[in-house]
């Protein structure tokens, strides 16, 4: 009775008498719906095909790859001519780094409300010649204003050509610092006929002018009457 019945039910669902087939593997399971079986390229294969792409040796009787794909790939289609070989090194050797220049002299101007500094500085920061309008016989309320700071410029400037300061200076780099009228006296000296010597070696210009974000408290405003 039981060798009937189980004969009966294997003819019914086959799979059941065939326990001992192989099952399929992860890959297969995870292509269900595909009709080719799952190679792998193996390492020559894959050599090939980068031969292929990139335009090498290809394969006989294979083209080479496509132009655009190579420029995607950041491969040179053509060969690069010789004239503009040599443009690029003329533009090459004409530009000079930053640190290949010759290092440049500072002229800080120090414009306060109540007095006007101009110091010369070498690339290392030492002072070569330092000015307020006090060296010229200005004091107390007097060293502030237009008219000092006017005559103070003037008078660096020609101190600076005097003792032949100018000789050593290449490159020359302003720093202001300070927005009061001193500052204007120098602008009008420095573009004046006083400093057309010295405004040829001008290679920067740049402002160092103290801003407060927070900070100390300041002092009270003064009041008149």
């Amino acid at each position: 009775m039981n060798n009937t019945f189980a004969s009966a039910l294997a003819r019914a669902l086959p799979s059941i008498g065939r326990q001992c087939q192989s099952r399929a593997s992860i890959l297969r399971q995870s292509r269900a719906f595909s009709s080719t079986p799952l190679t792998r390229a193996g390492k020559n294969d894959r050599l090939e095909l980068e031969k292929e792409l990139l335009g090498g040796n290809a394969p006989r009787g294979q083209k080479t790859a496509d132009p655009t794909l190579q420029g995607l790939l950041g491969v040179a289609t053509q060969p690069v001519s010789r004239d503009y070989t040599l443009m690029v090194n003329d533009i090459a050797s004409r530009i000079q780094p930053y640190a290949d220049q010759v290092p440049a002299h500072h002229l800080h101007v120090y414009a306060h409300k109540h007095n006007t500094i101009l110091t010369l500085t070498r690339p290392d920061g030492s002072p070569l010649l330092s000015m307020s309008c006090g060296h010229l016989g200005f004091r107390k309320g007097k060293r502030a204003g237009y008219d000092p700071a006017f005559q103070l410029c003037s008078h660096v400037f020609a101190q600076i050509q005097e003792r032949g300061l100018l000789m050593n200076i290449q490159n020359l780099e302003i720093i202001y610092r300070g927005f009061h009228q001193g500052r204007e006296a120098f602008n009008k000296i420095l573009l004046g006929n006083e400093g057309r010597n010295i405004r040829g070696k001008v290679s920067k210009v740049s402002d160092s002018t103290r801003l407060k974000f927070g900070g100390t408290r300041s002092p009270r405003q003064r009041r008149l009457g």
